[in-house]
């Protein structure tokens, strides 16, 4: 049987690529052909892809020679993301586990409330700033990328006044469509601005993630790592965050605005739960097996590539009824839109506060809030490792 040609583009903008229901069907376990012409295997159910993201023979090296890859990427550019991985996302045990224990502090509910406050203020601020300002309004650039830049700015000790400069260069890792050598370039010169700013972490220190990680820095992370495990949390802090913010607000528009989300707290953080799983706006997670692996009726030979479909296995029938229906009051934190097992994302306790603040006041304070383009107008990124949209217009 021929290889599928992955990554398929969304055509609908709220629905997953054609052809992934009937995958978890009938070929659960499929052998797909990826743009460099590599050859792994997608898998699309949800308790496939739960069970092989922890099987300890998956690995998650993003330095192995096949590591399977989304888009077209140079060889310096595969070295550059393995190094960033080694950071972090792309390590196995024992590696792994030291070092998320460092970081999982950072990140626990009851620090999360804490920063809820200030987060609530950069939220009124940048609504407020959009109420005085013309209409129509662009969101992405209005709140969306303000909200998240800010607050990923003040936790990890970034200055805010560098904002575009990481704003700009971040954007270009998450896109398919630009050319391999811009996104190295892009990539570089970001790299070399956290480079400096964590040797003056490690020199001055601060009350800040990036300072604080540096002061007790031992044989789990030295300087590059910190520098990898920066540039990790600083474009995974806002990127994804900031594309459900704007994909959440057409949706919540789509099915009647401000008279869809809840006032209570409680309901509310249900929807949220139910947008990250309907949404699944990072579809595919990259693995290799390090040894034979039987799964859905398929065996993968040690070796091969593996990618974890998400998205798909959020969308699997099996488990959640009518998935592709929008039911904000389901609920359900089976999904797998921050991942599963030992590398689910640290920073969700922060995105899940984000969202749900955004979503309160905006609604809140402009209820009247509607798109001002036709919804088929709208440019979502379909050439993106994380889907979104490039403008969200509004008025009210």
């Amino acid at each position: 049987m021929c290889a599928m040609a992955f990554p398929v583009p969304r055509t609908c903008p709220f629905d997953l690529p054609a052809g992934y229901a009937a995958l978890r069907t009938e070929r659960p376990v499929s052998r797909v052909r990826l743009p460099d012409g590599q050859l792994a295997w997608l898998v699309t159910r949800y308790e496939d892809v739960r069970r092989l993201a922890t099987d300890p023979r998956i690995s998650a090296d993003r330095g192995h020679p096949n590591s399977p890859y989304t888009e077209l990427v140079t060889a310096q550019g595969r070295a550059a993301i393995a190094a960033v991985g080694r950071s972090l996302i792309g390590l196995d045990p024992p590696e792994h586990g030291p070092r998320r224990r460092m970081l999982m502090p950072e990140f626990t509910v009851r620090r999360v409330n804490g920063l809820r406050p200030h987060i609530q203020r950069v939220v009124d601020e940048s609504i407020a700033a959009l109420l005085a300002g013309p209409r129509p309004a662009e969101l992405v650039t209005a709140l969306a990328l303000p909200v998240t830049s800010t607050v990923i700015c003040e936790l990890l000790g970034v200055p805010y006044a560098d904002r575009d400069f990481f704003l700009d260069r971040a954007a270009v890792q998450v896109r398919r469509d630009v050319p391999p050598e811009r996104r190295r370039q892009a990539g570089g010169e970001l790299r070399a601005y956290l480079d400096r700013l964590v040797t003056g972490k490690e020199r001055d220190g601060g009350d800040d993630l990036l300072s604080r990680l540096a002061a007790r820095r031992n044989a789990e992370f030295d300087h590059d790592q910190l520098v990898g495990l920066a540039m990790l949390l600083l474009i995974a802090g806002f990127e994804s965050t900031a594309s459900m913010i704007v994909l959440g607000v057409v949706v919540l528009l789509e099915h009647g605005g401000a008279a869809a989300v809840p006032k209570d707290p409680a309901a509310l953080g249900l929807a949220v739960e139910e947008l990250l799983r309907y949404l699944s706006i990072v579809d595919t997670m990259p693995r290799v097996a390090t040894a034979d692996i039987e799964v859905g009726g398929v065996t993968i030979p040690a070796g091969d590539g593996v990618l974890l479909s998400f998205a798909s296995a959020n969308h699997d029938a099996d488990t959640f009824d009518d998935p592709a229906g929008l039911r904000l009051g389901r609920g359900s934190r089976q999904h797998v839109a921050f991942g599963y097992g030992a590398h689910q994302c640290l920073g969700q306790n922060l995105a899940r506060a984000e969202l749900e603040i955004v979503f309160r006041s905006l609604f809140t304070r402009v209820p009247g809030l509607r798109l001002a383009v036709p919804l088929a107008d709208l440019p979502f990124k379909r050439d993106a490792s994380v889907y979104g949209l490039d403008r969200l217009p509004v008025t009210w």
